[in-house]
């Protein structure tokens, strides 16, 4: 199983409906990857130093994030990279565990 570490640039204008979305359970049921998305972008962090959203992704696309991206992850994030192809879960999810929550952080700004 991979483990990605992205990197990418929210459109804050969509981020209600992202949560919206993952609130409704629409996100989780999409298969095979709508679970692993849930828990990733419910627990993306927000770096403020770079104004992206920064997360650990499970994925088995070849090119990587290929179906997140086509059903969801284009919808609400530009400049979509994966900084790290294979990284450890929980040793990924502590390097940005300082960071504030990305919808937390984005929608009680607006």
């Amino acid at each position: 199983m991979a483990k990605r570490f992205v990197r990418a640039r929210p459109n804050n204008q969509r981020l209600e409906e992202l949560r919206e979305r993952l609130d409704s359970g629409e996100v989780e049921a999409m298969e095979p990857f709508g679970r692993a998305m849930t828990r990733a972008l419910e627990k993306a962090r927000y770096d403020p130093e770079t104004d992206e959203a920064v997360w650990i992704e499970e994925d088995y696309c070849s090119p990587p994030l290929a179906m997140e991206r086509a059903e969801v992850l284009d919808d609400y994030f530009e400049q979509i990279s994966i900084i790290e192809e294979h990284v450890e879960e929980d040793a990924g999810w502590q390097r940005i565990n300082d960071l504030p929550g990305l919808l937390e952080q984005i929608l009680d700004e607006a």
